[in-house]
């Protein structure tokens, strides 16, 4: 039975910028990085707290993403957070800009959304 999501795989156009964003920007330690030089691509796989993974991907010439947010697929990846503000404040001081913050209407809890380099839509949600 599926006991909770192990890893997201995200693509990205640029691997040392997209690195950067989640490694330094974004504070998440790599556990292992590898070039396979089969695919002539990079593999980084980055920690978060509560034990999954990001496995961030590289290609030669990836096509872009088609639609802003509602392509099929992988709509967007959402971070649990303790407090939606201080996190927002967080992102600012680093230079990330988030949309405004609002309230979900079914949960009353507070959430926004910003981007990695490559547009892909980032969420950070208020936890319990």
């Amino acid at each position: 039975m599926l006991n909770a999501i192990h890893h997201v795989a995200i693509i990205c156009s640029n691997y040392p910028r997209s690195k950067q964003f989640y490694h330094e920007l974004l504070e998440l330690p790599i556990l292992a990085e590898h070039y396979r030089a089969n695919r002539d691509s990079w593999k980084l796989d980055l920690q978060l707290p509560n034990g999954s993974q990001l496995e961030l991907f590289s290609f030669p010439t990836p096509p872009a993403r088609p639609s802003q947010p509602e392509a099929q697929g992988l709509r967007h990846l959402c971070f649990a957070v303790a407090d939606v503000a201080v996190t927002v404040a967080w992102l600012a001081r680093k230079g990330i800009v988030c949309e405004p913050v609002r309230i979900d209407p079914y949960t009353d809890r507070a959430y926004t959304f910003f981007q990695d380099p490559d547009g892909q839509p980032l969420e950070i949600y208020q936890q319990v």
